[in-house]
């Protein structure tokens, strides 16, 4: 496929998606219009919904130094940050890949070596993904009815998890291909993937709280425990993640994140609608801003990529 095609089919696939959902709010319109909407968000809420995506940042950051500092480099913690807050705008581009390879050549400006810039961001995205779909599992499994297929998906995110380092030489050579650049990475510490892995699952109960949060600042008050927020929204997220066309995951996890927040008994109709949409907006901001705060900041300071022998 060439890259005019491609690009033509990513588009294609975007709006599809788009324009299902579309469908799906049309469908549930009616509820929508006569939902009492409040008169003001409860502010202190959103404080809180806002603190904890950002101690879930911090976790997500520190966790990726760890990772870094396990193929025996160096990266202070403020440069960690920017080049977290900065490369997390590629996931907005279709395609995903665009954050990882953003990881890497920043980190690479920060005189990491090219193997534990792209392999640490590599780390980082395996363990992110198989943590959030064990944390949407483990929260959401009794709510769903699904025991057995919870117990499932557990032992697989668990076997991969702990295949990581194995695993890790795939992903090299599809980095390899997608980069273009040869990528080889060597054996990753056990110790380093157990960091990993703490860390991301602290970062999605923290989104699961966060949400929690938000729901409650939109509606007045919350309407599900703090579990089943958790499951609603991890699922929904890794959903839109997975699906590599569609940037931020925007649509696919509108879709999923409504279909479970009814399943789970947080909301549904009009109610779940509105919490979709402000949880899209709410975290597109608080992802997006600091992002484009820091590249405006460091416009014209990068520094030159160093050849490390």
């Amino acid at each position: 496929m060439t890259p005019r095609a491609w690009r033509a089919f990513q588009w294609i696939a975007i709006t599809a998606v788009l324009v299902f959902v579309g469908l799906r709010v049309q469908e549930q319109w009616a509820e929508l219009s006569v939902f009492p909407f409040p008169d003001s968000l409860n502010w202190p809420f959103l404080g809180a919904s806002a603190a904890c995506v950002a101690t879930s940042y911090a976790v997500l950051i520190w966790t990726w130094q760890r990772t870094v500092l396990a193929w025996g480099e160096r990266l202070a913690f403020g440069a960690a940050a920017r080049i977290w807050f900065v490369s997390n705008l590629g996931r907005y581009i279709p395609g995903k890949v665009w954050q990882i390879g953003a990881m890497g050549v920043m980190a690479q400006q920060e005189g990491v070596s090219p193997v534990a810039a792209v392999g640490s961001s590599l780390v980082i995205s395996l363990i992110n993904v198989l943590t959030g779909i064990a944390v949407a599992v483990v929260c959401g499994a009794g709510d769903l009815g699904a025991p057995r297929w919870a117990y499932v998906g557990i032992g697989i995110s668990t076997a991969l998890v702990v295949g990581a380092p194995w695993l890790l030489p795939v992903l090299a050579k599809a980095a390899t291909t997608i980069l273009r650049r040869p990528i080889e990475l060597p054996r990753l510490p056990l110790s380093a993937i157990w960091i990993a892995a703490a860390g991301c699952t602290v970062a999605w109960l923290l989104y699961g709280i966060a949400f929690c949060f938000l729901h409650a600042a939109v509606l007045g008050e919350p309407t599900g425990d703090v579990l089943r927020s958790t499951a609603a929204f991890t699922g929904s997220y890794i959903a839109g993640f997975l699906f590599l066309l569609a940037p931020g995951g925007i649509g696919v996890r509108e879709d999923v994140l409504y279909r479970l927040m009814g399943q789970l008994g947080l909301a549904t109709g009009g109610a779940a609608w509105i919490v979709v949409f402000a949880s899209r907006v709410w975290l597109t901001l608080i992802e997006v801003t600091p992002g484009l705060l820091l590249l405006l900041l460091h416009r014209g300071r990068s520094k030159p990529l160093t050849t490390q022998t």
